[in-house]
């Protein structure tokens, strides 16, 4: 028979070590280290374009326009003779640069927001979510066109204007958290302690909510990346002769009969954004202790 002091041994090293657990359920889950798979490959492509493209994304052969994919074009050409493949490479450049600056911006704007609102509470909260809810009434793509429209198409802009789009959501989730984290005993103790209150939301708040905002984050980079490839098909993202996926998707829709144009950037878009999916996911599979491992 198992003793109590035995049973506590027995747990205690899985107990101690949670970020090990969680990471060792996060590769156990197969949908998750598929997302981790494709993201990786988007990235190490985006990373080394200057060595994987096979020509300059911006040089012309006009001898060669509107090739389909071929051994000297493997992904063919577009109208003007542009290798398509190398386009991709550089593209998923900016792509990736702009949905991680933007989630950034966001994970910390509203991650402080949130936290503000709840841990101080009445007036203050009661302003600052009315000012979320407003935000929250517009659509995220108009919402971003506007923002855009006002400070000009390039790559920061397009990078502020996602990143406060998507600034109200973590918000309030970060407020929703901490306002369930603050009745507990430790955050409790930390008051009666005469803690301040900036160290009472980042030292004993702030790390019981980061999880699920990690895993938020995960979730809303697939809705940045569709944000921005909507914002450079519109004609408002990166300007030319800057390759971006959407841009890329706007020029297919003039020349319906080169599929090669429309089918490898959208399949670019739908891959890495799946990979956003399936790594929130297990990320959120990972970190809940409900899980039965």
């Amino acid at each position: 028979m198992t003793t109590a002091t035995e049973q506590h041994d027995v747990i205690r090293p899985r107990s101690s070590r949670p970020l090990a657990a969680a990471f060792g359920r996060f590769r156990r889950h197969h949908l998750g280290m598929l997302g981790v798979v494709i993201l990786s490959a988007a990235m190490l492509g985006a990373i080394f374009a200057p060595w994987l493209a096979p020509y300059d994304p911006s040089a012309i052969d006009y001898l060669s326009i509107l090739v389909p994919p071929t051994d000297t074009y493997v992904l063919g050409t577009d109208e003007i003779g542009r290798d398509l493949l190398s386009r991709l490479l550089y593209g998923a450049r900016v792509s990736l640069t702009i949905v991680a600056g933007a989630i950034l911006i966001a994970l910390v704007a509203g991650s402080v927001i949130g936290l503000i609102a709840g841990v101080v509470g009445g007036k203050v909260d009661d302003i600052i979510m009315r000012i979320m809810d407003g935000l929250l009434a517009f659509p995220m793509l108009i919402f971003a066109l506007g923002i855009v429209a006002v400070l000009g198409p390039n790559l920061f802009n397009a990078i502020i204007a996602i990143g406060l789009v998507n600034t109200p959501e973590f918000a309030r989730l970060v407020r929703g958290q901490t306002l369930s984290v603050r009745e507990q005993e430790f955050v409790l103790a930390a008051h009666a302690l005469g803690a301040s209150t900036p160290r009472i939301m980042f030292r004993h708040i702030w790390p019981s909510v980061a999880g699920n905002v990690v895993v938020y984050a995960a979730l809303r980079a697939c809705s940045a990346l569709i944000t921005e490839s909507s914002l450079a098909f519109l004609g408002l993202g990166v300007s030319p002769p800057t390759p971006t996926w959407g841009q890329m998707l706007a020029t297919a829709l003039q020349f319906p009969e080169a599929w090669w144009l429309g089918v490898f950037p959208g399949l670019a878009i739908f891959l890495t954004a799946l990979s956003f999916n399936f790594i929130g996911d297990g990320i959120r599979d990972a970190i809940d202790v409900r899980v039965d491992t």
